[in-house]
């Protein structure tokens, strides 16, 4: 297999573990607010393969269903994302 295809079977084939940077992409934040959660038990610890460190995918989008959703707080037609 040459490297490029190995390349593009790494960015087309469906994976278990993410890498960080990818995980916190996954959730849809930075690498550096995705280590805030991690640390404080909101998003789950890593698996160690070797000297890989995964996160498990179905652990992140369970970790993802608890967050709790914000609250309407806002005027009708004004967004509080925005």
């Amino acid at each position: 297999m040459t490297a490029i295809s190995r390349e593009l079977r790494g960015r087309t084939q469906p994976r278990r573990g993410l890498r960080r940077t990818e995980a916190a992409i996954y959730v849809g934040i930075s690498p550096t607010k995705f280590d805030e959660l991690v640390g404080d038990g909101r998003m789950p610890a890593p698996k160690r393969i070797d000297g890989a460190t995964v996160w498990d995918l179905p652990q992140l989008d369970l970790a993802f269903d608890a967050l709790p959703d914000e609250a309407e707080k806002s005027s009708p037609g004004e967004h509080p994302w925005d």
